[in-house]
């Protein structure tokens, strides 16, 4: 199977953790499809977009560019599906070609975690915590900025998981 060297995503490229590129093949049209690995900051970005204008470099040189669909994938890890229908299959000669009848379905989540993708893009998510403190804490808390709370907090744990 081709192997890919980078997925640009309208002008941004992304890390790609893992990659299958192929042609999948049906009765009546024949799709060029990307399945990656990528992080979850990634999936959740184009988790509601459509289309995009997508390049592909693959490790032999080729540049593939094509307006595509996108669709996140369920799966362990996060993945991006990304494909279109083509017409010349001339143009992609060397692909596997696949169809729904064939078992060596690449699995691109082998080998990989979800702790190595985050140590290359952790997301952040927000949190509400609800604490009943003295009122002596919660009014010196009260007169720190969201950003030295996030900081004070993020120590904390940090020495409390390496405790525990």
């Amino acid at each position: 199977m081709e192997k890919v060297k980078s997925v640009t995503l309208d002008g941004e490229e992304i890390h790609v953790f893992n990659s299958a590129i192929y042609l999948f093949e049906t009765n009546t049209t024949v799709t060029l499809e990307l399945n990656i690995i990528v992080s979850e900051i990634v999936a959740n970005k184009y988790k509601h977009v459509d289309k995009l204008i997508i390049e592909i470099e693959l490790e032999d040189g080729r540049m593939i560019n094509s307006i595509m669909s996108v669709t996140v994938m369920q799966g362990r890890l996060p993945q991006l599906h990304i494909f279109c229908d083509i017409d010349d299959l001339d143009e992609y000669k060397g692909l596997s070609i696949l169809d729904e009848n064939n078992s060596s379905f690449p699995d691109i989540e082998e080998g990989i975690t979800l702790e190595e993708i985050r140590k290359v893009e952790m997301p952040l998510e927000d949190i509400t915590l609800k604490l009943k403190l003295p009122i002596d804490q919660v009014e010196w808390l009260r007169t720190l900025k969201k950003k030295e709370v996030t900081a004070m907090m993020e120590e904390f744990l940090i020495y409390y998981r390496k405790k525990g």
